[in-house]
């Protein structure tokens, strides 16, 4: 007898046939029903904001206004929640010519024009001047000081020379920030390269805090608060979805008090038990958009690390529609032979590109064999980088089987980093 289980994948889903006698358990989010009217969601956070004012008391008619979304692998509801707060400026006296909306790409590339009216609506591309953050480019920065963990802290000069600066986001967990949202939208949002690299040092991502769900003691977490404190950061609103990527609810006001808000309703959704490590975890990276590239792909796989018993199997179903995409994590692994030779030439010779991702891949490759099931890259690239390649799920499956033996117990976690499994009977947000 089989159990045909459904995996998120790209825009739609994959299905899997799991042998009964197999699966020993599915490891889903508690998430409910969303709100029945989003957009009043958002706008009832902005009137009744966290630990602070609203908007429309914190700025001021004449402010230079930086307003800063998420890129484009977030699924974050930008055309929810950017109107809103465009409307709540023009009620401060905010003239047009004063308000800028700022792409925080990070690292990542800069969207299309197409992308750009996905992420914002043509409505809102008409109305504010749009700037893509560009962390290699030195004229979009300027050097503000040092935090206590040693990152020298170069920011977008717009954000830095605004009056009032307004973050939006979306709150999920995150495989080495604890969490995502808030402070993350000024680092490593809108930062320059060299900061982002020592926010993502090897010292750093290996710190045994830097993990999924941990806040309190995290070092990269904890970096970026002193990085946002560098700037007039006047509001946050940033929102939290179920797995159809509907708002369930929505956090505005302090960025520190609205985002650990966030959090804790976030949490109790997200943190879920399994009572044994599997020898086969399957997951996804959650579909469309984190699922856009393999570079992306590798928080599934750090969620299977979390359950997945020593020399077992993770298999992660990512569409990566736009393949690898950043080639520096390609070329990292594609030059080694085994997971340790990584780790040692990042450590050897950093800063290099994309090396936080990759030291984070062959973490989770010391500890378990990965399977990759993708259209959108060559079979010959995974093999290149480590890992398995396998054509369907069925056959990722037959190959874990093969590896781990017919009476394998296997665990599911359809939702990939979206959701946090974990062992035992308790989980705190943070420690």
């Amino acid at each position: 007898m089989f159990v045909m289980l459904k995996f998120p994948y790209g825009k739609g889903f994959l299905e899997l046939d799991v042998p009964k006698a197999n699966l020993a358990s599915v490891v889903e989010s508690r998430f409910g029903k969303a709100t029945e009217d989003a957009e009043g969601e958002i706008v009832r956070a902005l009137n009744n904001p966290i630990g602070s004012g609203r908007v429309e008391d914190l700025v001021k008619g004449e402010d230079r206004v930086a307003l800063i979304v998420s890129d484009i692998t977030r699924p974050a509801p930008n055309q929810l929640m950017v109107p809103p707060l465009i409307e709540a400026l023009r009620k401060a006296g905010v003239k047009r010519e004063n308000l800028e909306i700022l792409v925080a790409n990070g690292l990542h590339r800069s969207p299309s024009r197409r992308e750009m009216e996905e992420l914002l609506g043509k409505r809102v591309l008409e109305e504010v001047p749009v700037v893509n953050h560009n962390a290699r480019d030195h004229g979009q920065l300027v050097r503000v000081g040092r935090t206590s963990f040693g990152t020298r802290v170069a920011l977008n000069r717009r954000v830095v020379e605004a009056d009032s600066v307004i973050i939006t986001g979306l709150i999920e967990p995150h495989f080495f920030a604890g969490y995502s949202g808030g402070r993350k939208s000024i680092l490593p949002g809108i930062a320059g390269a060299k900061s982002i690299f020592q926010n993502h040092s090897f010292r750093m991502i290996g710190h045994p805090k830097a993990r999924y769900g941990i806040l309190r003691g995290n070092p990269i977490h904890e970096d970026s608060v002193e990085a946002a404190r560098f700037v007039k950061l006047k509001f946050m609103v940033n929102v939290v979805l179920n797995r159809e990527r509907q708002v369930m609810g929505a956090f505005a006001g302090d960025f520190l008090g609205a985002h650990e808000a966030g959090i804790k309703f976030l949490e109790g959704l997200v943190k879920v038990p399994t009572p044994h490590r599997a020898d086969i975890v399957v997951t996804t990276n959650g579909g469309y958009p984190l699922d856009r590239n393999l570079y992306q792909a590798v928080k599934g796989m750090a969620t299977g690390e979390l359950i997945v018993k020593e020399g077992g199997v993770i298999i992660v179903m990512a569409e990566c529609i736009d393949g690898v995409e950043h080639m520096d994590f390609q070329r990292l692994m594609e030059g080694a032979k085994t997971p340790k030779e990584v780790l040692d030439t990042i450590r050897d010779k950093e800063p290099l590109g994309d090396q936080w991702e990759a030291q984070v891949l062959v973490r989770v490759l010391q500890r378990a064999e990965v399977i990759v099931v993708s259209k959108g890259v060559k079979d010959t690239v995974i093999e290149d980088m480590l890992m398995t390649p396998a054509s369907t799920p069925e056959e990722a499956l037959n190959l874990a089987l093969r590896k781990t033996g017919k009476n394998a117990k296997v665990v599911a976690v359809p939702e990939g980093p979206f959701i946090i499994p974990y062992i035992g009977s308790h989980a705190n947000e943070f420690d």
